[in-house]
């Protein structure tokens, strides 16, 4: 028998994380796989964890005290899950992704042509476009499903299956990242390696982007707002962070100059075009 931990971390968005477990648990689960699933509920105050134990009592819900965000949230739910047992494959799932109904089953087929030594991305769509949205990254450039297994350099965290031989070569993601970008650093942690990720052949579910610019790349934000969401977790370029991010992934020097521009832009955002 087999086994998948499933990994969320969640704060109040109490439907999309209902509709969100509801598909997972639509999932074709291969007969010889068992699947369990970590929950960290990073101080929800909508009723999400209750909602949650009113429908699915089999997910284990561990509690964040709402500074974890995403990349912590994660973190802590991975700790959780490797203490219970020693799963053959984690999979992490953002709570705003619906998974269409064969969509485990495709990540699994797909892991199991790699010889479950490879990182499994899924790419996600949008309903109201033919566009990808989330998923693999080769060249700085999303990765459109063809068919195929594609190769990538990076991924976003929304769905990814990591075999249990990865998990035991890189760890767990890295606790220096609040929020975002913990996703895209495992992917080049995962390249730097000697391993490979790959995107699989078709899209494995829905989850829309948001194209807008964060607050502190916006001209219309006052100042002072631009600075404080520029050093917030939900800004997605906190600046150490980040520094350690690009140090780690592409070298001091681009480090360092990413970090004086961000400081120009959240100063002058009417310079950049977007």
């Amino acid at each position: 028998m087999k086994s998948i931990a499933v990994l969320l971390t969640v704060h109040n968005r109490k439907e999309k994380t209902l509709c969100c477990l509801q598909n997972l648990f639509k999932q074709e689960v291969p007969v010889d796989y068992q699947m369990d699933v970590y929950l960290t509920d990073d101080g929800c105050t909508d009723g999400t964890p209750e909602a949650i134990r009113a429908q699915y009592p089999q997910v284990h819900i561990i509690k964040g005290n709402g500074n974890l965000f995403w990349n912590r949230g994660m973190y802590t739910a991975w700790e959780v899950a490797t203490k219970s047992q020693n799963y053959d494959f984690y999979l992490w799932l953002n709570d705003d992704t619906n998974l269409i109904e064969d969509a485990l089953k495709v990540m699994i087929e797909s892991s199991y042509k790699q010889n479950h030594q490879s990182i499994i991305v899924g790419t996600t769509t949008s309903k109201h476009k033919d566009i990808a949205t989330y998923g693999g990254y080769k060249n700085n450039k999303i990765l459109v499903p063809n068919g195929e297994l594609q190769l990538c350099d990076t991924f976003h965290g929304n769905c990814v299956l990591i075999p249990k031989s990865v998990y035991e070569r890189l760890g767990n993601l890295d606790w220096t990242f609040r929020h975002a970008i913990g996703d895209l650093d495992y992917g080049y942690r995962s390249t730097h390696a000697g391993l490979k990720n790959f995107v699989v052949p078709c899209y494995i579910g829905y989850c829309e982007n948001n194209p807008k610019l964060p607050a502190w790349a916006r001209p219309e934000v006052p100042l002072r707002k631009r600075i404080k969401n520029l050093y917030s977790p939900l800004g997605y370029a906190e600046p150490l962070p980040f520094f350690h991010y690009e140090r780690k992934n592409f070298g001091l020097l681009t480090a360092v100059r990413h970090f004086i521009t961000i400081h120009i832009r959240v100063l002058f955002p009417q310079l950049w075009k977007s």
